[in-house]
């Protein structure tokens, strides 16, 4: 799907916009992507032009919610089918996203870029062929082209997900000239996919499934050994993993990923929010 986002608003960018009108500015200057850049853009009576196009001006839009413009009205970028799945703006520019109400990217402390970023380094991916499982908005893929990895191979099973990243500027887009080819997104379910790939023919993987209890299968042994499979030797995974249920039950799962990816050939120990292994 082509990355065409157009304008992006959220509260407090139409507020600013509509400040700006209201007190009679010719024209107004701020960011349309979500802080990856800033324009300027004509205000007039009615309308406001951006990049040759008329637009009207935004309604009182709700807080924690990003804006398209749909070819009629500016309309959250939001999808429900079987789940509510909406983008979500962060205080660092680059949004996060949610199925039903449940961030899917830590935010609290860091950028999800920057979270993404740590994570990624401990693979070390420059130069390499890497398997990222699950590519969510594919902060992922961006921070491993950004570090000349040769090749991501990245998948994502949920296709509104995949309409999300269309609408995010913070994703990466396959077909753009900055990827060079060395970035494939596929639209499958990395739990079937995976047996496609041959015995040792990736150097570094990055596994950051949904929670257990919606993707159980991805954190079984039968998948961690398939993860093994396709890891060459000395090769590194990084697992994302949190630490659910850990303050009610004590239950401690980087501790449970880990012992399980030692069942299955890796040597793993616990690292940031999740676990970082090694092929044996």
């Amino acid at each position: 799907m082509p990355h065409d986002p157009g304008p992006l608003f959220t509260h407090p960018v139409a507020e600013a916009l509509l400040a700006a009108h209201d007190a009679g500015a010719a024209e107004w200057r701020g960011s349309l992507d979500l802080g990856r850049s800033n324009v300027t853009v004509l205000l007039q009576a009615e309308a406001w032009l951006h990049d040759g196009r008329r637009y009207p001006y935004p309604p009182r839009l709700k807080d924690r919610t990003i804006y398209h413009w749909d070819g009629e009205t500016f309309a959250p970028v939001s999808r429900y089918s079987g789940a509510l799945i909406k983008l979500v703006p962060t205080a660092w520019g680059a949004p996060t996203f949610e199925i039903d109400g449940i961030k899917m990217l830590p935010t609290s402390k860091a950028s999800p870029v920057a979270d993404a970023q740590r994570k990624v380094a401990l693979v070390e991916p420059r130069g390499k062929v890497v398997l990222d499982t699950c590519g969510g908005l594919g902060y992922f893929a961006a921070c491993c082209l950004d570090a000349g990895a040769a090749r991501i191979h990245s998948f994502e099973k949920n296709a509104d997900v995949l309409w999300l990243r269309t609408l995010n500027p913070w994703s990466p887009d396959p077909d753009a000239p900055a990827s060079d080819g060395r970035l494939v997104l596929a639209h499958a379910d990395v739990s079937q996919a995976i047996a496609q790939f041959a015995d040792a023919s990736v150097d570094a993987l990055l596994h950051d499934p949904p929670r257990f209890g919606i993707a159980g299968e991805l954190y079984s042994l039968d998948f961690y050994r398939q993860l093994a499979r396709v890891l060459r030797r000395g090769g590194r995974l990084f697992h994302y993993t949190g630490s659910p249920n850990k303050l009610t039950s004590g239950r401690d799962v980087p501790r449970e990923v880990a012992k399980r990816l030692e069942q299955a050939g890796f040597k793993a120990q616990p690292a940031l929010d999740g676990v970082l292994a090694v092929r044996r």
